[in-house]
């Protein structure tokens, strides 16, 4: 236990994970606040430090089962190829928004409303989480326990930041893309081989899979008329730019 904590590779996987959760959740954060929105002022906090605790330890729980799913072969490069799509849709802007989240005048109701909106909306970090987690449970707990809170009572300085710095959304999807292609290297239907022949790969297909996000999500972006600033924007309104 100790050496893993004194190690470089553990505190740079814990950083990892934050980061990707941290730029994944931001509309997570906006569909808590609004699930809230309606009730008096002294119950939204409640609100929302109940429902995002439920939430954290479900999130746990779902990414533990993605961690041993992933020792399978084949799901690793399935699911190399969904992380790709989910990186690219961080620098393309969404189609909805979160105006349809049905907020509750009650406190238990408001608390089901965020743990349910944040549990469908978080099939994203949860495979992000546990392909950056490389089958560790302590890491990838300390990363949730860490990232979770802080995007939920964070969630206007985040909102703020990202619009600022649309730089930080750029390096989130490519830290994304960085993690798939070392996804998709280390499935247990290719890794062998990989080590056998092509140990290159374990640096190109993580630089391409960065290189690959970054190019395609600016092209689709410029193809829907904006720039990464506007989507930056729109992503911290909850709207179309």
């Amino acid at each position: 236990m100790l050496e893993t904590l004194v190690s470089p590779e553990f505190w740079i996987g814990l950083g990892v994970i934050i980061w990707v959760n941290v730029v994944l959740s931001g509309d997570n954060a906006v569909v808590i606040a609004l699930a809230a929105r309606s009730l008096p002022r002294h119950q939204q906090k409640q609100a929302i430090f109940w429902g995002a605790g439920a939430a954290v330890v479900l999130r746990i729980l779902l990414t533990i089962v993605a961690v041993k799913l992933l020792e399978f072969p084949y799901l690793k490069l399935v699911g190399a190829l969904a992380l790709l799509w989910i990186a690219v849709k961080l620098l393309v802007p969404e189609d909805e928004d979160g105006e349809d989240v049905r907020s509750s005048e009650h406190l238990v109701g408001a608390i089901k409303t965020i743990l349910i909106a944040d549990l469908v909306m978080s099939t994203d970090n949860v495979l992000a989480v546990a392909a950056a987690a490389k089958g560790s449970v302590l890491l990838l707990t300390l990363g949730l326990l860490i990232s979770i809170p802080l995007v939920v009572f964070g969630a206007t300085m985040l909102m703020v930041l990202m619009e600022r710095y649309p730089i930080i959304i750029v390096l989130g999807a490519a830290v994304l893309g960085w993690t798939a292609g070392e996804m998709g290297v280390t499935d247990p239907a290719l890794s062998q081989w990989v080590n056998d022949n092509a140990g290159w790969l374990h640096w190109v297909a993580p630089a391409a899979g960065a290189v690959l996000v970054v190019a395609v999500g600016k092209w689709l972006a410029r193809r829907k008329g904006t720039t990464l600033s506007e989507t930056a924007q729109a992503k911290a309104d909850g709207t179309n730019p």
